[in-house]
């Protein structure tokens, strides 16, 4: 059994053990009322938990948290968008196109920059896609044990299982541990992925409020063998459509020995203290409080690439140093005190922020011999101020965050984000932002070793400055999505595979409508998104126009109603343009002038809920059989072939 599943099976097992083993007796709740069970549960129809509950227990006391606190209710129901996030990420990934194996890595039909971190991140980003940061660990509050179950097959001797377990100890205390690992051979040679994500996560809070804390632990590893894509000769057989390579296992591919690793480890803990408060006498609420908190951050990440044999034809000329360790390696420690003043009729939740960061990222030694580095590790610290304001007046919601940090370290820059929500009870909600962003390219364009001679470098690169002001609307007609961006020194790499900078200025529009039609029990949901990149597109590459349709059939089947079905087809199609390629070796894309990808895909899905399982069936390019073989990832690397996936989410309530 593999390691990381045998972990996770065996948590589970003593968490639940310890749960049943610590049940109260009769006449006890511990806190909770009890979920009467009976033969047909309810289906939801609005996040609802698909148990009948009684007493004082509701499926709104199944809670999540969102790193901004924003809370949601677990979800048992089958809707359409549940079918766009059933896959590796677990979020819609309508502007992601995946490569054929799933747990590998996407080229980007589009471009968001309203998640910016204001720190700098070690790079590599072909391997992060699938890697979990800080605001995406979620945390719970739950009135019974609460346990959730992901699996999907992969392609050719693979599968996904992404297990969730929950306990509130008492009302105030949750622990959750979430594991969720991926194996999966894929169709082509040496394509074989190994991922992992555990997270551990809690949160507790005194009587009265006057302490909290939270955290998590996250340990993270994605292993990917790397092939290079299709040689020339077999690249033509798969677009001739060879009858002899139909099982594509039989295609040559660039790299026969060749594997990368990336790894991150982190640790988060925050706490604050109520230092004085006062309640409004009629609702028995604080009406304003003053807290101080703390907030710790330790992360590391590594990657490496390894490769036996010498692949010259490809990658150039090759000088090993005979280092025993190739790794890079990144350490961001940061220590935030904060004071938190929250009023809520006169000046909403203002937090003032002193950040003290230290940095690591490098190398044990020199790689390559004919390297001309001068240092192997860029090391230093840096201190930065900053705050946050939340407020509501009426039915307008605003928020801004802020940070600075001076000097001419490389953590030196600033980031501002700002957004003002009005929300008209149910009907609509609009939301313009902006954000204003400077900080450093990331490390691995700044410092690189490889034992491939042109894969060396160190660079000083100013910083990259990003501009960003977004609109969204969501109401019952319409959902849509406003961007403009400007981006100052522009980072990218090169046809050749180098890091640079771009001397102008990016200038990219991103415009995106989301409208569902309905007739009784079919529907078609619509997402079209335009781009369009005035300056700069000889760097910044994305198709003109991305849609998505879905036409699909819901209705409950057979006597009494236990099963709805959700039965469809989806197509996607995005316009051709020069889509990156990419590099194995840094785990990055790079532009390239050779070739444009842009194609249509069909997928064919057939899902079912059944009281708390949802089950899902989907074909993948189900056209492909018999359509043109035109259809890439990336250029060399093929789209895959018609597949049948089958999977399950099963959530269970103790």
């Amino acid at each position: 059994m593999n390691k990381p599943f045998f972990i996770l099976i065996t948590l589970l097992f003593f968490g639940i053990q310890s749960v049943f083993s610590q049940r109260p007796n009769k006449g006890q709740n511990n806190g909770f009322s009890n979920i009467n069970r009976i033969g047909n549960d309810s289906i939801a129809s609005s996040g609802e938990i698909t148990v009948k509950l009684n007493g004082k227990t509701k499926y709104t006391d199944y809670k999540i948290f969102s790193h901004k606190r924003d809370t949601t209710y677990i979800d048992t129901t089958l809707t359409i968008e549940k079918e766009y996030k059933f896959n590796y990420l677990r979020t819609d990934n309508f502007e992601l196109l995946a490569f054929h194996n799933q747990g590998q890595t996407f080229n980007n039909l589009g471009y968001s920059f309203n998640n910016l971190s204001f720190l700098p991140d070690i790079g590599f980003t072909a391997k992060q896609f699938s890697y979990l940061e800080i605001d995406e660990i979620k945390y719970y509050e739950v009135p019974t044990p609460t346990t959730e179950i992901l699996y999907r097959t992969g392609l050719q001797q693979g599968q996904v299982l992404d297990a969730l377990f929950t306990v509130n100890f008492h009302k105030r205390l949750n622990v959750s541990l979430s594991y969720k690992g991926l194996r999966s051979l894929g169709a082509y040679r040496r394509a074989l992925v190994s991922n992992g994500n555990f997270r551990g996560a809690f949160h507790y809070r005194t009587k009265e409020n006057q302490y909290e804390m939270r955290g998590h632990l996250t340990t993270q590893d994605f292993f990917n063998q790397e092939n290079g894509g299709l040689p020339a000769d077999d690249l033509q057989n798969f677009i001739d459509d060879d009858p002899n390579f139909t099982t594509r296992a039989r295609l040559d591919v660039n790299l026969d020995d060749a594997e990368n690793q990336f790894d991150g480890n982190r640790v988060y803990y925050e706490h604050s203290y109520k230092l004085l408060s006062s309640k409004d006498s009629l609702k028995e609420k604080d009406f304003s409080n003053l807290k101080i908190g703390h907030v710790f951050t330790t992360e590391t990440k590594t990657y490496n690439f390894t490769q036996k044999t010498t692949t010259t034809g490809i990658f150039g000329d090759r000088n090993d140093s005979g280092a025993n360790q190739n790794e890079a390696k990144s350490v961001i420690t940061n220590n935030e005190l904060n004071l938190d003043f929250n009023s809520k009729y006169v000046l909403g939740q203002f937090k003032a922020k002193l950040n003290f960061t230290n940095y690591s990222y490098g190398y044990d030694t020199i790689l390559n011999t004919n390297s001309n580095i001068s240092k192997t590790k860029l090391e230093g610290k840096a201190i930065s101020v900053g705050a946050d304001w939340n407020a509501k007046i009426n039915n307008f919601q605003l928020n801004a965050t802020g940070n600075l940090t001076p000097g001419s370290s490389r953590l030196s820059g600033n980031f501002l984000k700002g957004e003002a929500v009005y929300k008209k009870d149910s009907v609509f909600a609009l939301k313009g932002s902006l954000l204003i962003s400077s900080k450093s390219a990331n490390f691995n364009t700044l410092l690189h070793q490889n034992s491939y001679d042109k894969y060396n470098w160190q660079n000083n690169f100013s910083n990259v400055n990003t501009r960003d002001l977004g609109f969204t609307l969501e109401s019952k007609w319409l959902n849509g999505s406003l961007n403009f961006t400007n981006i100052d020194n522009y980072t990218y790499f090169d046809e050749d595979s180098q890091p640079q900078q771009f001397a102008d200025q990016i200038t990219y529009l991103k415009a995106k409508v989301n409208r569902e039609f309905r007739l009784g029990k079919f529907a078609l949901d619509n997402t079209i998104m335009y781009q369009n990149v005035s300056s700069g597109s000889s760097v910044f590459r994305v198709p003109e126009f991305v849609t998505r349709n879905t036409f699909y059939y819901t209705d409950y089947w057979f006597k009494g109603k236990p099963m709805l079905v959700n039965i469809g087809v989806t197509f996607k199609y995005f316009t051709a343009y020069n889509a990156n390629a990419y590099d194995p070796i840094l785990s990055e894309f790079r532009i390239q002038n050779d070739e444009q990808i842009g194609y249509p895909t069909f997928d064919v899905f057939f899902n079912a809920q059944v009281r708390r399982t949802r089950l899902y069936l989907k074909i993948d390019n189900a056209t492909s059989d018999f359509s043109k073989k035109n259809y890439f990832s990336a250029p060399n690397y093929p789209y895959r072939d018609f597949t049948i996936r089958f999977g399950l989410v099963w959530n269970w309530f103790i």
